[in-house]
């Protein structure tokens, strides 16, 4: 394990600089990939919050039938 991690700090901070060109297509896909993620981050926040507000619901409703 402490070499696996070696091996990455090596590679981080001795490799030279990368000529890289990020063109509109790869940007393109990296935008639709956090929209995506954002929108499920979403959908997951409001399943998990409706059914978080049933739940405290469901046990005031109890009290009041008391």
């Amino acid at each position: 394990m402490r070499f696996l991690i070696f091996l990455l700090l090596t590679n981080v901070f001795f490799l030279s600089k990368a000529q890289a060109y990020i063109d509109p297509g790869s940007g393109s896909i990296i935008l639709q990939a956090l929209l995506g993620a954002l929108a499920a981050a979403g959908a997951t926040i409001s399943i998990y919050w409706s059914k978080f507000k049933s739940f405290f619901k469901k046990d005031k409703d109890k009290k009041d039938k008391k």
